[in-house]
């Protein structure tokens, strides 16, 4: 494999806080395989422009925040894993997660399966 999986984990970060639609869809077009699948706890995404909806998706929920590498990046074969955190520069981040990704065997994202550590309490009995 020609691509790092630093690599690949770094680049994947960066999509996530492309803000530049055109950008950020142009970067998605060239990590991502055609048939490209996201699924984590809150959803699933099935190709480039449905990923490309879900990343405008959680920056609009979002806004000024910003996605994270935690730790090193492991793979082997096809398959990589890393933690990543969301959150404000210079804070403890309100949401932590770790996804595992599975290439193509050319340095491009074929699945990736995102898993939530931790998220904030929402809503009015957030507290109970």
């Amino acid at each position: 494999m020609s691509t790092t999986f630093d690599e690949l984990a770094g680049r994947y970060i960066a999509i996530w806080n492309e803000t530049d639609p055109r950008q950020r869809r142009a970067a998605i077009d060239e990590l991502w395989t055609a048939d490209a699948r996201y699924v984590d706890p809150l959803g699933v995404a099935e190709g480039r422009e449905e990923i490309d909806r879900l990343v405008a998706a959680v920056q609009d929920q979002f806004p000024g925040m910003l996605f994270r590498l935690v730790g090193p990046v492991d793979g082997h074969h096809d398959q990589l894993r890393f933690t990543w955190e969301l959150g404000p520069a210079g804070v403890e981040a309100p949401v932590v997660g770790f996804d595992v990704a599975v290439t193509d065997g050319d340095g491009r994202l074929r699945q990736v399966l995102g898993f939530l550590d931790r998220v904030p309490a929402a809503g009015p009995d957030a507290d109970r």
